[in-house]
C-alpha cells in the first residue's frame, strides 16, 4: 500500500482497533513466530519501499522496490546484490497514488520473475523478468486500474493479479497475451469512501485463488472450477483492518500470515477466521506490506509509508508452526 496522505486519517483508527489482540500461542508457551530480527534497512527518500517479496531456494529474496521502480535481489545477510528497474514513463497517472510504482511479483521454479506495473498509460500490466535478463511487458491491463498483488500458477500456466481500484482479479498466460476478468465482485472491490484499495495480496492455495480487500478488511477465497473459471467468493475472515499481502504457513491447511499495514502487525489468521498479532512494531516493523514463507523463515518486508521516521527494512523470524 503506498504512502498517500489521504490514507493516514482512514487506516488511523485500524491500529488502535487491532492492537488489542493478544499474540497466539502454538503448542503449550510456544509462540507461533519467535526470533524477529531485522536484516535489512533500506533508502526510503531513494524510493526503496518494499512492497511484495520472493523468495529464492536458498532464502534469499526478490523484493520490489515499489517507487524506486526496480526489482531488488536481497541476500540472508541484507545486501543487495543486483537490481533491475522497470522502465520510466512520461507523465504516470496511476489512479490513487498518482506514480509509476512496482507492485506484486511471482517467481517461477527456473527463476523467473513476473511484476505487476501500475503507470495510469499503456505500460500498466505484467512484466516478464528472465534470469539475467531485462524487464518485458507480456500482458498489458486497464490503464485505469492498479495491478497490486500478483500470484503465479504453474500447474496451469497462468498468473493472476490483483487489481486494487477496479476490484478485478485478472487472469494472465503466463506465455503473455490478452488478459482476462476473471473474478469480478463487490467483495473485491475498494469501500466508495475508504482508501481506494480493495483487492490486495493475491495467493494460490488449495484449489482455489486466495484475496485480501484492505478496505474491508478481509480474506476471500474463490475455487478454480475444473474449466478454469472463478467460482463464488467466499469470505474466509474479517475484522482484518488495513490488511495488505498474506501468506499460508503450509501446504496443509489454511492457516494464514497476513500483514496489518497501518496497525504495524503480522497476524496469524485460523481457519475458521479467528486471528491474533504474531509481530509487532516493537519487533522491528513500519508498516509491513508482505509476507513470505519458506520451511521455517518469515521473511517481512516494510515499507514505512506512514512513519514520522522511515525505516523500510526486511524482517526475518522462525515459523514454529504451521
Amino acid at each position: 500500500m503506498p504512502r498517500l496522505p489521504q490514507l493516514a486519517a482512514a487506516v488511523a483508527a485500524t491500529a488502535v482497533a487491532v492492537g488489542v489482540l493478544a499474540t497466539a500461542p502454538a503448542s503449550g508457551d510456544e509462540p507461533v513466530v519467535s526470533q524477529p530480527r531485522v536484516v535489512a534497512h533500506f533508502d526510503f527518500a531513494a524510493g526503496e519501499t518494499p512492497e511484495n517479496i520472493a523468495v529464492e531456494p536458498d532464502g534469499s529474496a526478490d523484493l520490489t522496490f515499489a517507487f524506486a521502480r526496480q526489482v531488488a535481489h536481497v541476500t540472508r545477510h541484507g545486501d543487495i546484490r543486483s537490481r533491475v528497474t522497470l522502465p520510466a514513463v512520461a507523465n504516470p497517472n496511476t489512479p490513487v497514488v498518482h506514480n509509476a510504482i512496482v507492485l506484486g511479483i511471482a517467481r517461477a521454479h527456473d527463476g523467473t520473475l513476473y511484476v505487476t506495473y501500475a503507470t495510469g498509460t499503456a505500460e500498466t500490466g505484467v512484466w516478464r523478468i528472465a534470469p539475467g535478463g531485462e524487464p518485458r511487458q507480456i500482458a498489458k491491463l486497464p490503464a485505469d486500474g492498479l495491478p497490486n498483488g500478483l500470484a503465479l500458477d504453474e500447474h496451469r500456466g497462468v498468473l493472476y493479479a490483483a487489481d486494487s481500484v477496479r476490484g478485478t482479479v485478472w487472469r494472465v498466460p503466463v506465455t503473455g497475451g490478452r488478459p482476462t476478468a476473471w473474478a469480478t465482485a463487490t467483495a473485491l472491490a475498494p469501500v466508495p469512501s475508504g482508501t481506494g484499495f480493495g483487492a490486495n495480496g493475491i495467493k494460490v492455495h488449495g484449489g482455489a485463488v486466495w484475496v485480501s480487500n484492505t478496505d474491508r478488511g478481509t480474506l476471500l477465497r474463490i475455487a478454480v472450477r475444473r474449466d478454469g473459471s472463478a467460482g463464488p467468493v467466499e469470505t474466509r475472515a474479517t475484522g482484518l483492518g488495513g490488511v495488505d499481502d498474506f501468506a499460508f504457513t503450509s501446504h496443509h491447511d489454511d492457516t494464514v500470515l497476513a500483514t496489518l499495514n497501518s496497525a504495524n502487525q503480522v497476524v496469524v489468521v485460523c481457519p475458521d477466521g479467528t486471528h491474533s498479532v504474531v509481530l509487532t512494531q516493537q519487533d522491528g516493523l513500519s508498516n509491513p506490506t508482505s509476507v513470505a514463507v519458506r520451511e521455517r523463515t518469515v521473511h517481512v518486508p516494510s515499507a514505512s509509508y506512514f512513519a514520522a521516521e522511515p525505516d523500510p527494512n526486511l524482517l526475518l523470524a522462525r515459523l514454529n508452526r504451521g
